[in-house]
């Protein structure tokens, strides 16, 4: 018998606005007006302000460890766009601008890099889930999330966000297992910054593209220039239409770059060719979409300078609220953790901040007694 084939498949790549300045009006045409354009724009500058801002706080030792976002904010933005206001936001730790498209206040994230757990407790009806700083746990939650939106029968999908490094973990590859073989509508879209922390994409993954590892599931998988939104908001309808209307998922693999380092605790001059970022940093999606607004008479220097001092504003409101938001008592991590506490032994902890189990430490004993 001849050999034949099993199996052959295509991947597309989607462009529209590329780092040249050339638009696809016949792709672009009615994603984004040229009001949203503008708006969109000025989110990312704000955005950008944020990350300098919180760079500036972590190395005055204000705030913990910080990872930037910079250039890669026409990922989670585009994206955030594109879905419905209902739709789950589930991110990893570099969707800031997408996150406070949503509308999450901006002094959440500077509270959860603060250490205050005030900044993971998002408002319901923001439908986004908390950082995640795992990797790859999040995937999980989306599938998780999707599958109990379509079971009740309500419109909710989910979008989740993870770089090309975990596309190597386990929880990776059962999320999308699941998503696959049970018709669960979730978005998983990867942001391929091109570094796993220091470890290089060709190393990471050495298919041709990491949307490939999509096809063994059975999913629609596609590629697109992570650095325009134009793409980025095209590829993430499309897959939003798929997941409502067939309950089917979809891997997302955005093609971007992490201008900065991993973390503030990295230095990626260690790793990095300067070579490559310089090349990077001509296809900033800031760049590129500030271009494109002066290219159609909707951008200047004055409103630029106009949009810089509002975004500083904005920021700086942020920081203040962070900082200034009032102390919560020791206590509040048992209210916290508990809906009610009716154990003896735990109301005796709350109210003296010890344990009075000898197995933990004898000496205790004496001071719980002097307490009751």
């Amino acid at each position: 018998m001849p050999i034949t084939k099993a199996f052959t498949t295509e991947i597309d790549y989607v462009s529209i606005l590329d780092e040249h300045g050339n638009f696809d009006a016949q792709l672009g045409s009615d994603l984004i007006s040229n009001d949203e354009l503008v708006q969109l724009y000025e989110q990312m500058l704000t955005s950008r302000r944020f990350d300098e801002v919180a760079f500036k706080l972590q190395r005055s030792g204000r705030m913990g460890t910080y990872p930037q976002n910079m250039g890669q904010e026409a990922t989670s933005l585009g994206a955030a766009f594109a879905l419905e206001p209902h739709d789950w936001l589930v991110p990893c730790y570099r969707e800031n601008t997408g996150l406070f498209h949503r509308g999450l206040p901006m002094e959440y994230i500077l509270l959860h890099w603060m250490g205050d757990e005030r900044g993971n407790q998002i408002p319901r009806e923001l439908f986004m889930t908390p950082l995640a700083i795992p990797i790859g746990t999040q995937m999980l939650h989306a599938t998780g999330l999707a599958w109990a939106s379509k079971y009740r029968g309500e419109s909710n999908i989910a979008c989740t966000f993870f770089g090309d490094g975990a596309t190597s973990e386990g929880d990776f590859h059962e999320a999308m297992n699941f998503a696959a073989n049970l018709d669960i509508p979730v978005i998983f879209f990867c942001q391929n910054n091109h570094w796993a922390i220091s470890v290089p994409g060709h190393i990471q993954c050495s298919a041709p593209t990491v949307a490939q590892r999509g096809v063994a599931y059975g999913m629609d998988c596609v590629q697109c220039d992570g650095n325009d939104i134009f793409a980025v908001t095209k590829v993430v309808k499309d897959a939003a239409q798929r997941a409502r209307d067939n309950n089917r998922p979809t891997f997302i693999e955005a093609v971007t770059y992490r201008l900065g380092d991993h973390t503030t605790a990295d230095d990626a001059r260690r790793y990095r060719d300067e070579e490559e970022v310089e090349m990077w940093k001509t296809r900033d999606p800031m760049i590129r979409m500030r271009d494109h607004l002066k290219s159609l008479n909707l951008w200047n220097d004055s409103k630029e300078a106009a949009a810089t001092e509002k975004a500083e504003t904005l920021v700086a409101e942020a920081v203040k609220r962070a900082e200034e938001i009032a102390e919560q008592p020791v206590s509040e991590i048992f209210d916290s953790m508990y809906n009610t506490i009716d154990d003896p032994e735990m109301i005796r902890q709350r109210q003296t901040m010890r344990t009075s189990s000898i197995g933990q430490d004898p000496t205790q004993v004496e001071s719980t007694e002097q307490v009751n």
